[in-house]
Parts: structure tokens; C-alpha cells; sequence
């Protein structure tokens, strides 16, 4: 169970809001009646056909951009973190470990992947972190299709590296502070053994004030990842297992966004040689102010795959 992000989340982001730019790239068509999500409050995300335009309040994203530059990553509402803080190695964020690659084992064929490295020293550690730029996720489900993994693509093993996605309020210091984590640690920290994934909840970052569940197996490979958030309670799920649930004060109390992250607990200079790891994200998506069961958003996201569709934003703007 980690301390808490002790550091600035800058919003120094130049986000592009034409309405026009944002139809074109995602290919809008400026029709909310088709593939509209009418349905009560659990019912299918997929009752209707996904179309460009989207149902409403959905975000969805095949992350396929030619790298981080790519006008439409920040047009879609994405940065690479680039500046200081922490959580991990302070003042290590550093964009280069952020691209697009093809991949045969993603759906779709193509993810988001996020590569950390390190020497064991500072100066030769680099942590990535994507996250997006709109605060604007509240109550409903949030689903990702993660690759996590158990060893180093490159080097020795044994770091302390955390490898996690999740909601955060813009600010750690906020009244209404909310923070859900998905967190996978193939060699444990902060004293605990690995492997583990710790699924944790938060009312205060400082001092910290959270309610967390460690299951304990590897995760090595791709694993459909499931939160939802409704109705006084947030339920995590794996692969369609749920994995624990925290209500009463451990609940999302105020409009987030969402990150996904890649670092170190700690420098072990003893691991003699430069080793990366990687985490992958095939896809993401938000369904705003519905507790969708992970069937229903594996077949919302077949859909828009389906009809070729790679990034759809239907929510209101923060």
C-alpha cells in the first residue's frame, strides 16, 4: 500500500476545444440520435450501435496516435507528464517512455505502451506517466484493458516498480479529495512481498486516510480492469471478478481524471545494470452514471472496434 502522491499536478495544459477540430478528429458526425444510450441507469452500453459520434456520456479511446506529439493525443484530451514531484523517484518524469507501438496480442492491434527504466540511480532513472487533461470523470464505470508485467523487458529483476491506473481528484489538497487505484507491484514495496495488486480507495492523500485490499498472485499479461462508481459504494473487478468494494467515506466525492503510470517505490543500486518495464493500456472507457457489469463494457468496446471506431468523447465539458 503506497504513501500518498505527495506532489504537484500541474494544469499548465493547452487543451483545444473547438468544436470542430474535436468532431473532425473523432470523427463526429454530429447525430446524437444515432447510437444514443437512452436505456435506464444499468442497462447495456451496447443496446444501441456504437457510432463516431457516440452515445452520450462516453469516453472512449483505442490509443492510436503516431507517438505523443501527435495533435490529436492532446486535441483527445492526453498529456505525457513531463515535470516534477513524485510519487517514486522525484523529479524523473520524462515523456520518451511513452509511444504507440503495434502490437498483435492488443485488440485492435495497437496500444498505449509506458516504459520506466533505471540504473539504480537517479540520474539514470526515467518514470512515465499518461494522463488526461479534462477533469471531468465522476460517478459510473471506468475500464481499461491493462498488460502488466512480471519481469523487466530489458535487465535484471527485482525493482520495486508500481504499475497502475487510476482516477484522481485534480488537486491533493481538495475538501472533496477522491482517488480509486488499480496497483500491480511484481516485487512488492514498502515492506510487503510481491507479487500483489492493491485496489484502494481514498478519502484524504494527507496525512493519508484510505481503505485498501491486496490479492496476491501474478498478473503477467492482459487483464480487463473494472471500476465502478455509483450509488455510495466503488466495486473493482478483474477479468470480470470482483476483487473488493469500499463504501461509506471511500467513495468518489468529486469530478476526476484519469491517469495511468509507470514508476519506481525506490532506487536498489544493488540490481547492477539498466533494466525497463513496461506497461501497456489497449484501450480505455467511461461510462458516465452507470454501473455496467464488465460483459457489458466488453461488448460496448467490441462494438465500437467493430464499426472501426478508435476515440469517442460524448461528456459534458469540465
Amino acid at each position: 500500500m503506497r504513501q500518498p502522491r505527495r506532489f504537484p499536478r500541474p494544469r499548465a495544459w493547452s487543451v483545444i476545444t473547438l468544436p470542430t477540430l474535436l468532431c473532425a478528429l473523432a470523427a463526429c458526425t454530429g447525430d446524437p440520435a444515432s447510437g444514443g444510450d437512452s436505456g435506464p441507469k444499468g442497462t447495456s452500453a451496447a443496446s444501441a450501435s456504437p457510432t463516431p459520434s457516440g452515445p452520450p456520456g462516453t469516453m472512449f479511446d483505442t490509443f492510436k496516435y503516431s507517438g505523443p506529439d501527435d495533435p490529436a493525443f492532446a486535441a483527445h484530451g492526453w498529456q505525457v507528464r513531463d515535470g516534477g514531484g513524485g510519487p517514486g523517484i522525484k523529479d524523473t518524469w520524462s515523456a520518451a517512455g511513452a509511444s504507440f507501438p503495434a502490437d498483435p496480442t492488443a485488440q485492435g492491434g495497437r496500444a498505449l505502451q509506458l516504459r520506466s527504466s533505471t540504473d539504480g540511480t537517479k540520474q539514470g532513472t526515467k518514470q512515465v506517466e499518461v494522463q488526461s487533461t479534462r477533469t471531468n470523470l465522476f460517478h459510473g464505470t471506468f475500464a481499461a484493458r491493462i498488460h502488466f508485467s512480471d519481469k523487466p523487458s530489458t535487465g535484471r529483476t527485482g525493482d520495486h516498480v508500481v504499475q497502475t491506473y487510476f482516477p484522481i481528484s485534480p488537486a491533493d489538497d481538495s475538501a472533496n479529495y477522491s482517488e480509486l487505484d488499480f496497483e500491480y507491484l511484481p516485487n512488492g514495496g514498502w515492506g510487503a512481498p510481491g507479487p500483489k495488486l492493491d485496489t484502494t480507495s481514498w478519502f484524504k492523500a494527507d496525512p493519508p486516510d484510505r481503505v485498501t485490499r491486496a490479492a496476491k498472485q501474478r498478473m503477467e499479461g492482459w487483464h480487463t480492469m473494472v471500476i465502478t462508481a455509483m450509488d455510495g459504494k466503488v466495486v473493482y473487478s478483474m477479468d470480470g471478478k470482483e476483487l473488493f468494494t469500499s463504501s461509506d467515506k471511500y467513495v468518489a466525492r468529486e469530478k476526476m481524471d484519469i491517469h495511468f503510470s509507470n514508476w519506481f517505490i525506490d532506487l536498489l543500486p544493488s540490481i547492477t545494470g539498466q533494466r525497463s518495464w513496461d506497461m501497456k493500456v489497449n484501450w480505455f472507457y467511461y461510462k458516465a452514471d452507470q454501473a455496467l457489469s464488465p460483459a457489458d463494457v466488453q461488448q460496448a468496446v467490441d462494438g465500437f472496434y467493430g464499426a472501426g471506431t478508435d476515440y469517442v468523447n460524448t461528456l459534458p465539458k469540465s
